[in-house]
């Protein structure tokens, strides 16, 4: 149902802004199949979804749904997870997500206490022969 609800304000959205031709690019395979008249539709709570959805393609001039799997699409299935976690006491309102996108990828770590002059030796070392330091605690041997 939520990524019915999300294709239905994406739909929605666009109507507003005089959208004639939209390509849709979803990962919910049910979704996508259901829409385009592949896969049955038995429940009624998805039977009502799925026909708000028909009912908004018939606004638009062409509208081609394509279903890409999520394994491909991770980036969009991070902030379906994150939508899904954000509540709202205003119900039709919710705060945008600023998201920025570098050319470089950012690698973080924290250092907490290093254990002596050379940190990334450890590193190196259970990169060679997959061994921890003797003194590595359960969480360090994780972070490794």
């Amino acid at each position: 149902m939520a990524e019915y609800e999300a294709c239905i304000l994406r739909l929605r959205l666009s109507i507003d802004i005089n959208v004639q031709e939209l390509l849709v690019i979803g990962d919910s395979d049910l979704l996508v199949h259901q829409v385009l008249g592949e896969w049955a539709t038995k429940n009624t709570k998805i039977l009502l979804y799925l026909h708000c959805v028909q009912d908004l393609i018939k606004r638009f001039a062409k509208i081609e749904f394509n279903h890409i799997p999520r394994i491909q699409n991770e980036f969009a299935d991070v902030i379906a997870n994150l939508s899904s976690m954000i509540k709202h006491t205003d119900k039709n309102f919710i705060d945008p997500i600023p998201i920025g996108i570098y050319k470089q990828s950012a690698y973080c770590t924290y250092v907490g206490e290093e254990i002596d002059e050379n940190p990334w030796f450890h590193v190196k070392k259970y990169l060679e022969k997959g061994e921890y330091p003797e003194t590595a605690t359960h969480t360090q041997k994780h972070t490794l």
